[in-house]
């Protein structure tokens, strides 16, 4: 049933709506084209004008969201903005490395994220490193 309508549009209803259609032959006919001409080319109109969006659209830049944007996904969101405030004299190993990727999950301490995040993403973000020089 839906397959014979759908033939019927095809080869019936189709050619004869094509046949009715008030296409000038010239650039200078579309000018001499009524009102009534023109919504009667509109449907068609925007039957190819949809046609050539869709096959432009796979080459169009696309735009990025903002969320991809963000360097901080998840640490802290509810400040407006984080600070890690470190004193030195604390400091009980003579290496620390600290977070710069922002996907730690000991943050602000390093995880060694950032191997995944170069790795996913082609970056090169590793930890800022602290060192203790013993004297």
């Amino acid at each position: 049933m839906v397959l014979e309508l759908i033939a019927r549009i095809i080869k019936v209803q189709l050619p004869a709506y094509l046949k009715k259609l008030p296409v000038p032959e010239s650039l200078s006919g579309f000018i001499r084209l009524t009102v009534s001409d023109w919504l009667r080319l509109l449907p068609l109109l925007g039957i190819l004008g949809l046609l050539g969006f869709l096959t432009v659209r796979p080459f169009m830049p696309t735009r990025k969201k903002q969320r991809d944007c963000l360097i901080n996904l998840k640490i802290q969101k509810e400040n407006p903005k984080v600070v890690n405030e470190i004193d030195i004299e604390d400091l009980n190993c003579t290496n620390v490395c600290y977070c710069r990727c922002w996907r730690s999950k000991t943050f602000p301490v390093c995880d060694k994220s950032h191997i995944k995040h170069n790795e996913l993403t082609g970056d090169n973000v590793g930890p800022l490193i602290l060192k203790k020089k013993i004297l």
